[in-house]
């Protein structure tokens, strides 16, 4: 089927959204509710153990639950914080968490702890900046907070754009606003269909179904099964593996039949640009060590700008970090999904 839809529908009792582009799985999630802090989750917590050495500290976040502030300094045990939950925990580590907090909206994201009000650089119409900026002014700028414009605002309806930033500055003030003591959740992280409504926005999707049976109708589970195996078909009969470690995500890149520099330069710039979807619908973060079909030196350039390419247009923020002495590849991801594995 061509074109964007977004698909709504549940897997043993757990909300999932899926995003198809032409016939492709382009995204998944996955409600991964449980007792363990989510990401955009916020919460009344209370700072506990400092850990020397780390210039971080402990958190309390209540019903049993631990956080990890990094950048604590002057934060004492027993100080009361609301931080927000930036990843998922490593292991059986406490999740990081945030002190600085973001109200994401369709249209508008709310920055209590960054004033200003700012448009999307990706719309670029001058036009429609000053038009975004006029919209923006009258509604937040008496309250005090900062606010970003998202890139789907370009060419929405006012009425629409004014209803998305009232609601994130409603959120905002009831939370800063709240005075409890003991540590405990205040506002949930985003559920799958909200997250998928709110980001996968560019271009706006042809279909939004939310039906208990849209997943078998539209052949979803095939491609869910198919992201349990780690091997990944590439362009020209190449291949690749992407396997989680305890440690690290490995990537090894194939060439299959055809042994040739030609062939094996082409099977890497294929896993480049295939590399950001496959550890995104797999859920992989973290430290990511890509083997290369044998490449050249004077090749790595090449590498290096087509796979930076391919992960600017990526949701979820990844560095790339460099080459070790073998001549692999190291990346930085953010730990922003549950792996497949563990759901």
């Amino acid at each position: 089927m061509k074109g964007r839809q977004i698909l709504i529908d549940e897997i043993n009792g757990h909300e999932a959204a899926a995003l198809m582009v032409d016939g492709k799985l382009e995204d998944f999630l996955l409600d991964t509710a449980g007792n363990t802090p989510l990401p955009g989750a916020i919460y009344r917590a209370i700072a506990d153990r400092p850990l020397k050495g780390m210039h971080g500290i402990m958190l309390k976040l209540g019903n049993g639950q631990s956080g990890f502030l990094k950048d604590a300094k002057g934060i004492r045990p027993g100080e009361r914080l609301t931080v927000q939950i930036s990843t998922f925990a490593e292991g059986t580590k406490a999740p990081p968490a945030s002190s600085r907090l973001l109200f994401k909206g369709r249209y508008a994201i709310v920055t209590p702890d960054a004033p200003g009000i700012n448009v999307a650089r990706s719309i670029r119409d001058e036009e429609e900046r000053v038009r975004l900026l006029e919209i923006a002014h009258e509604v937040a700028e008496s309250s005090g907070h900062g606010l970003i414009l998202r890139s789907a605002c370009a060419g929405q309806p006012e009425e629409d754009i004014i209803a998305d930033i009232q609601q994130m500055l409603a959120i905002c003030t009831d939370i800063l606003a709240d005075e409890s003591d003991e540590p405990q959740l205040l506002l949930d992280a985003p559920s799958p269909a909200v997250v998928a409504w709110n980001e996968w926005t560019t271009p706006a999707p042809d279909d939004f179904i939310e039906d208990p049976n849209c997943f078998e109708s539209h052949d979803i589970w095939q491609h869910i099964e198919a992201l349990r195996t780690p091997r990944m078909k590439l362009d020209n009969g190449a291949f690749m593996y992407v396997e989680p470690t305890r440690a690290l995500v490995a990537v090894d890149i194939n060439t299959g039949a055809d042994f040739s520099p030609a062939a094996a330069l082409k099977a890497n710039l294929s896993a480049c640009r295939t590399l950001p979807r496959a550890l995104r619908l797999r859920g992989l973060g973290g430290q990511i060590t890509v083997d290369f079909a044998p490449l050249a030196k004077k090749d790595r350039r090449q590498i290096e700008q087509v796979i930076k390419a391919a992960f600017k247009k990526d949701s979820i923020d990844t560095m790339i970090l460099g080459w070790t002495p073998l001549g692999h590849l190291e990346l930085q991801r953010k730990r922003a999904r549950l792996p497949l594995e563990l759901i």
